[in-house]
């Protein structure tokens, strides 16, 4: 982590660089709020280590990777809205620091800077041809984004989600982008079709572990250091996969909207006893594995080594 976060101090550096408070001001502080809150920086961090991995320059396609970041953002930003979510990174939301308008406002220009600087990304020497598929990437990747939004809050209105509905969901929401990240790092790098398909996998699978330990963490983290509404998928109705699992046991979901902390917590002591989370962490530790085979082709490496540990470090992080 000490690696990781010596990049994420670059990557916060490169931010304020290419992002910097212009006029008008307050739409400019609403669009770095969430940013300048601080962030695991895992995206990024892992398109430059895949730069590295195909033979390319890190630093180089430091920019792409500011541009894969604000995606991120911009995604979480707009979510928040939707889930009216008062607390992101233990500050409070840009909709509630300020108001709807100004958060999708402010959305809207993160969405739209990515591109910009995505587009005037050079890597190590890309031809023409391999910065307009990054962002041809990143643009699907968006749309895949949406779709498993959507897929999400319309799973929250049906009686039944089977397990098979539920990764395909998380496919599109979180596993798009960290394939993006890892396949533009391959693209902009220098690697071949098969190392940027292998990465590609690695990146999805990688989604897919982080989704499901995710759903674990908002049931299990306390709200301080979660740095948001501990058991709120609970509440909100969310299909995660503790909550498939647990509703195939008979439990019944999801909480009243007026649920207490006692509430949340009654119902998750059950969810240990009835073994939903566990069931779970096995899942995320089976796609980890997964993940990290997609990465035996590349030469032994310490930027390799990282990507490997990542992994493991998604399905054993405390937030």
């Amino acid at each position: 982590m000490s690696e990781i976060k010596k990049r994420s101090e670059i990557i916060d550096s490169e931010i304020k660089r290419l992002m910097p408070i212009e006029e008008p001001k307050q739409l400019y502080e609403a669009a770095r709020y969430l940013l300048d809150a601080g962030g695991k920086r895992l995206r990024p961090v892992i398109l430059m280590l895949s730069a590295d991995v195909v033979g390319g320059d890190s630093m180089a396609v430091l920019p792409a990777s500011v541009s894969v970041e604000l995606v991120h953002n911009f995604s979480l930003m707009h979510d928040d809205i939707m889930d009216n979510d008062k607390t992101r990174r233990g500050v409070r939301t840009a909709h509630t620091k300020w108001d709807v308008p100004l958060a999708i406002l402010a959305g809207d220009a993160v969405f739209s800077k990515s591109f910009e600087i995505l587009a005037h990304s050079n890597g190590k020497g890309p031809d023409a041809e391999r910065v307009v598929r990054c962002i041809e990437m990143l643009a699907n990747s968006c749309i895949e984004i949406c779709k498993g939004q959507y897929m999400d809050m319309s799973f929250s209105k049906l009686g039944e989600v089977s397990e098979s509905e539920y990764f395909k969901m998380i496919d599109k929401k979180t596993g798009a982008l960290f394939a993006t990240c890892a396949a533009i790092g391959g693209l902009l790098g220098g690697g071949s079709e098969e190392d940027v398909s292998a990465l590609w996998n690695y990146g999805v699978l990688l989604g897919r572990a982080f989704q499901i330990y995710d759903d674990v963490l908002d049931l299990t983290t306390p709200t301080e250091v979660l740095g948001k509404d501990r058991g709120s998928d609970l509440i909100e109705g969310k299909k995660t996969i503790v909550a498939i699992h647990a509703m195939s046991k008979g439990l019944s979901l999801p909480l009243p909207r007026d649920a207490t902390e006692k509430d949340v917590d009654v119902v998750i002591d059950e969810l240990h006893k009835m073994g939903s989370i566990n069931y779970a962490n096995n899942k995320a530790r089976t796609f980890a594995d997964e993940a990290k085979s997609k990465l035996d082709g590349f030469s032994d490496s310490d930027s390799k080594d990282l990507l490997l540990k990542i992994v493991d470090y998604t399905i054993t992080r405390k937030y």
